[in-house]
């Protein structure tokens, strides 16, 4: 079985190594270049999505490609809100990522004692069953070698009345403003991921990615097929970014 690895098809099996090492090489560099790429809007993306995971006091989350914590940050700033509001436990929320450097990039910053740190594979988590309130899974299903497979992990560890969310790049709509995007995308994203981390093919890599990775109906259809009910979806940026919710019930 192969699986795609930007533009080029790769054995299954050997796709796991290669995202880990694409991951390893830019993890110093990795937040300095999404605010390059994004001119900050992927911080308004994040936001968006932990506003719409509304977690609460004493649940227990998982920010599944959790990378450098960005993501389960904002989600422990809302849930301290709503234990400020509501009282009850803190949240718990699981950063797990594929990337040990990725991890250790966000351990460095300011400790966040709800958040715990872990390796481990979207496709095969070290968790178990229905043992969170939500999922969310930021940026990162693009790279997983199977996609419905890691769709059927998030459904496994969630329970009942669990919510799932997946915030990733999608299918731009204006065809007008096609050109215009590609250019940038595979022109200066390449080069700024050259100058800045060092390593441009590895933004060559994360571009070609996004262009093989199912557009907003295909990954709503592929979510529901994994067993979540009332799959919806909101496009951010006109749909450069897509944010997929659905449920576990």
């Amino acid at each position: 079985m192969s699986a795609p690895f930007g533009f080029r098809d790769v054995d299954r099996a050997e796709k796991p190594a290669l995202v880990r090492g694409v991951f390893e090489r830019v993890a110093r560099r990795y937040d300095v270049m999404n605010d390059l790429m994004s001119l900050g809007a992927h911080r308004l993306w994040k936001d968006a999505a932990a506003v719409r995971l509304n977690p609460q006091p004493g649940e227990v989350i998982i920010d599944c490609a959790g990378g450098t914590g960005d993501l389960a940050r904002r989600i422990v700033r809302l849930a301290r809100g709503a234990q400020r509001r509501r009282g009850g436990a803190a949240a718990k929320v699981l950063a797990l990522d594929l990337s040990e450097p990725m991890l250790r990039a966000g351990r460095t910053r300011r400790p966040e004692p709800e958040i715990a740190w872990c390796v481990g594979d979207a496709q095969a988590l070290p968790l178990a069953c229905a043992c969170a309130d939500a999922y969310v899974i930021g940026f990162g299903l693009r790279n997983v070698a199977d996609i419905p497979a890691a769709l059927a992990e998030a459904r496994r560890v969630l329970r009942p009345g669990g919510r799932f969310l997946c915030l990733e790049f999608s299918r731009l709509k204006p065809a007008a403003l096609r050109p215009i995007y590609d250019s940038y995308s595979f022109q200066v994203i390449p080069r700024l991921g050259g100058g800045v981390a060092g390593d441009a093919e590895a933004y060559r890599y994360l571009v070609e990615s996004i262009r093989r990775f199912p557009d907003q109906r295909a990954l709503a259809a592929l979510i529901g097929e994994a067993g979540f009910e009332k799959v919806s979806f909101v496009n951010f940026a006109a749909g450069v970014v897509a944010l997929h919710q659905g449920w576990a019930i």
